[in-house]
C-alpha cells in the first residue's frame, strides 16, 4: 500500500510586529494539534542566538556571506533585510514538506509575504496585530530579551508593518489569546475542509454518492 500523501499541505505566512505573539499562537497551536500533520518552517538567519535558542531548531544561523551567497544561488523560498540582519527560507525544504502532506507556517515579514505570493499564489496570509501600541511596548520589555534601544526601534517600526495588514488574507487582533488562538485554528481548518482536498480526501465516498445515488 502506497504511504503517499492524499492531498497536498497548505502553506500560510503569518506576519506581525515583533511582540504581536504570532510565534506563540504558532507554538500553542503545533502543541494542541501535535498529532495533526503542520509544522513551522525554520528560517536561517545572520543575527545572533537569543539566549535558549539552537542552530536546526529555532533558526539556521549563518554568517552575511553564507546567506548571500544562498542568495546568488537562488535557495531561498524568500528572504529579506531587517534590523540589519538576513531572514530567508529555504525553497527546497518548504516544497518537499507540502508534498508530504504537511502544512506549513511561514514566520516571516510583510516584504517576504510579497515575495512568496509571487511564486506560490495560493499561499494564505494571516496578520497578527496588537490591541493597542502600549501592549506591544509592554509585551516588549516584558520578554526581557532586547535593550531599550532595539525596543525603540521595534516600536518606531510596528506602524510601518502595521499598514501593510490589508495585503493579507485574514486579520487577528490578539487581545485574548485562547480567542486568537480558536481563531488560527479555524482558519487553518477551513483551509483542508476546500473542495478540492476534499474531493482527494473521500474520492470513494463521493463517488458512491454521486454515481449510485441518481
Amino acid at each position: 500500500m502506497s504511504n503517499k500523501p492524499l492531498t497536498h499541505g497548505n502553506l500560510f505566512i503569518i506576519a506581525a510586529p515583533s511582540g504581536a505573539g504570532k510565534s506563540s499562537l504558532i507554538n500553542a497551536l503545533l502543541e494542541k494539534h501535535e498529532h495533526h500533520q503542520m509544522q513551522v518552517s525554520v528560517s536561517s538567519t545572520t543575527r545572533e542566538p537569543r539566549p535558549g535558542e539552537r542552530d536546526g531548531e529555532h533558526y539556521h544561523f549563518l554568517s552575511k556571506a553564507q546567506f548571500e551567497a544562498k542568495i546568488a544561488a537562488g535557495e531561498f523560498y524568500e528572504w529579506a533585510q531587517v534590523f540589519d540582519n538576513y531572514y530567508g527560507t529555504s525553497r527546497r525544504i518548504i516544497e518537499e514538506t507540502l508534498t508530504r502532506g504537511i502544512d506549513v507556517f511561514l514566520d516571516i515579514d510583510w516584504q517576504g509575504a510579497r515575495q512568496v505570493r509571487e511564486v506560490y499564489p495560493a499561499v494564505q496570509s494571516i496578520f497578527i496585530m496588537p490591541p493597542s501600541l502600549a501592549v506591544l511596548e509592554q509585551r516588549l520589555r516584558k520578554r526581557g530579551q532586547d535593550s531599550n534601544d532595539v525596543i525603540t526601534r521595534r516600536m518606531s517600526k510596528a506602524h510601518a508593518e502595521m499598514s501593510h495588514c490589508h495585503e493579507f488574507d485574514y486579520l487577528i487582533i490578539n487581545d485574548n489569546f485562547d480567542h486568537s488562538l480558536t481563531q488560527l485554528e479555524h482558519i487553518v481548518f477551513a483551509q483542508r475542509l476546500r473542495t478540492p482536498a476534499q474531493q482527494v480526501r473521500h474520492a470513494a465516498i463521493l463517488k458512491d454518492l454521486l454515481e449510485n445515488g441518481a
